[in-house]
C-alpha cells in the first residue's frame, strides 16, 4: 500500500485529492495538511511513501519548496515528494527539483496524478511533456556565463544587438561577442 501525505492550504484540493486517491486500491492517504510544519510533523510521526506538495502554502511564497528540502533531509530520499501545483514558472520547476522533489506535475495535469504517484512510488520519474521541456532548457542555458544568459533572455524578448548594448550599458562588440559565445555553446 502506498500512503500518501496531502500537503495543500486549498480544502477544495485536499478534499478532491483524498477523495479520488482513496478509490484507488494500492494508495492510502494518511493525511491531508496545510503548512510546512505540520507536514514536518506528520512525516516524524507516520510513515510516508509519498507526499503531495503545493508550492505557495498560506501566505508564504514558495514554502513547500522549502518544505521538500526538509522532508528531503528528515528522510534520507525514503520519503518522495511531487509537487502538485499550479506554478509553471521556471525557475520555480528548477528550484523543486534541486531541493529533492522527484516530479512536478501542474495542477492542469491533474489526470497523470495517480500514475506519476505509482512511478514515485517505483523510483521512477515520467515527466510532463512541459515540465521535461523547461527542465531541457535549464540544462542547455546552465552552460552559459551570467552575462551570456542576460543577453540570451533579453535576444529572446525581441531586442537586436544595439538595443540590448544599450540596455547593458556594454559595447556593441561586446555583445556581438557574446552572442557569437553564446551560438558556439547552444546553437542558438
Amino acid at each position: 500500500m502506498i500512503s500518501v501525505l496531502i500537503v495543500d492550504d486549498d480544502p477544495f484540493w485536499q478534499q478532491q485529492l483524498r477523495k479520488d486517491l482513496n478509490e484507488e486500491l494500492d494508495i492510502t492517504v494518511v493525511s491531508a495538511v496545510a503548512s510546512k510544519e505540520d507536514a514536518l510533523l506528520m512525516i516524524q510521526e507516520r510513515d510516508v511513501d509519498i507526499v503531495l506538495m503545493d508550492i505557495n502554502l498560506t501566505e508564504n511564497l514558495l514554502d513547500g519548496i522549502d518544505a521538500t528540502q526538509l522532508i528531503d533531509r528528515l528522510t534520507n530520499v525514503e520519503t518522495k515528494v511531487i509537487m502538485l501545483t499550479s506554478f509553471q514558472e521556471p525557475e520555480i520547476i528548477v528550484e523543486s527539483f534541486r531541493k529533492g522533489a522527484t516530479n512536478y506535475i501542474p495542477k492542469s495535469n491533474y489526470a497523470n496524478l495517480v500514475t506519476s504517484i505509482r512511478e514515485a512510488y517505483q523510483g521512477k520519474s515520467t515527466f510532463h511533456a512541459d515540465i521535461a521541456e523547461v527542465i531541457r532548457a535549464e540544462l542547455r542555458l546552465s552552460v552559459l556565463t551570467p552575462m551570456e544568459r542576460q543577453v540570451y533572455q533579453l535576444r529572446k524578448q525581441g531586442l537586436n544587438n544595439t538595443q540590448i548594448a544599450e540596455k547593458l550599458f556594454k559595447s556593441l562588440n561586446t555583445i556581438k561577442s557574446q552572442i557569437k559565445s553564446i551560438r558556439n555553446k547552444i546553437r542558438f
